[in-house]
Formats: C-alpha cells, structure tokens, sequence
C-alpha cells in the first residue's frame, strides 16, 4: 500500500537516504538541493510503502508565480522521485494516483496540479500521464536539462 504524507521531522533520516540513479539525476538533483527549496510556500512531501519511505516530492503553494503556464488555483509539483532501490515497482504511478486525494484534503483552495517533465524524460512522462496528468501540448524552456512537457490535472 502507498500512502502519502507531510515530510515530518522524523522522516528527516530515511529521506536523507534517498538517492536517484545517475541519469535521472540532471531531471531531479540530490536531497540536499530539493531541501534547499523548502519554505512557508514549498513543502515537502514523503511516498511510504508499509511505512517506510520510498520517495519524496515537494508541493509549491506559489507555482503561478514563477511559471506563467499556472493558473491561480494550482498547485506546482517538483522533485518527485522514488528511490533508487524502490524503482519499477510500480511506487511511482501509485503515488501519483493518490496525489488527487491527498491535495484536495490538504490544500483545498487550490484545483489543479502542474508540473514539467524533461523530454528527455520519457519513462517519468509516461508514469505521470498513466496516473492521470495531461499534456498541455506546451513545452517549457526555462529549464537546466533542455525543453520539458508542461502536464497539469486536476482535483
């Protein structure tokens, strides 16, 4: 079972475990980096599998105003990983199909979900649009690792 959940401070441990594998790596950076983006508007989240944790994704309550794409109503999603060790175990498209359950009971101003996924990305594109998240048909070019698929969906 996936459950998703505020990161608390007791998680501090496991998520600091939490690794990437080499190419995927340029898409999500390391957990020192991701923390580094946490504050009153950007929160992090923790994936559990029967209560250990196999990933972790950040919620950006201000997405709309660094990304003109977003509407005033939604959310942005960054960061979101599995774990290295967790990977093709179906985790990922889980997680992301509780996602629309866990926003609207925890962010209920907000109505929809965006984030960008590299193009060089395909098997995150895949799992992302497989749990639910459309393609705008848009691409965004802001990013460090080349143009990304602008994917929204909403709660």
């Amino acid at each position: 079972m996936i459950t998703i959940s505020a990161m608390q401070t007791h998680h501090l441990d496991e998520v600091s475990q939490l690794t990437v594998v080499e190419e995927q790596q340029a898409f999500v950076g390391t957990m020192q980096e991701i923390l580094a983006n946490v504050n009153d508007e950007v929160h992090p989240h923790v994936i559990l599998h029967q209560q250990q944790v196999v990933g972790f994704f950040l919620i950006d309550t201000h997405y709309q105003y660094g990304y003109d794409f977003c509407l005033q109503d939604g959310l942005g999603l960054r960061a979101f990983f599995i774990d290295a060790a967790q990977q093709a175990k179906g985790f990922g498209t889980r997680a992301v199909e509780s996602l629309s359950a866990h926003l609207s009971l925890n962010y209920p101003r907000f109505k929809s979900i965006y984030l960008t996924v590299n193009c060089e990305n395909p098997i995150a594109y895949g799992c992302y649009q497989k749990a639910g998240f459309f393609d705008t048909g848009k691409l965004y070019h802001g990013g460090p690792s080349g143009p990304q698929h602008i994917m929204i969906m909403h709660f």
